[in-house]
């Protein structure tokens, strides 16, 4: 799934996403450090992993949209 990066704090490497529809989804430092990547900038497009388990989202992996 592709999203648009919103938030980021490189100290804990957690932030959050925006989906194509606006809604804002969280990641942590997992997610951040699954992906490989070593910085992220607001307005940057992703692609994300989601795991909706239990009725609730969490993303799994966060790393850089290529085409």
């Amino acid at each position: 799934m592709q999203a648009t990066a919103y938030t980021y704090d490189p100290e804990t490497r957690s932030g959050s996403v925006l989906l194509d529809d606006g809604t804002p989804v969280p990641f942590d430092g997992a997610a951040f450090d699954a992906g490989g990547l070593r910085l992220l900038r607001p307005g940057q497009r992703v692609r994300i992993e989601l795991d909706e388990t239990a009725g609730e989202r969490r993303i799994t992996l966060v790393t850089l949209q290529t085409f």
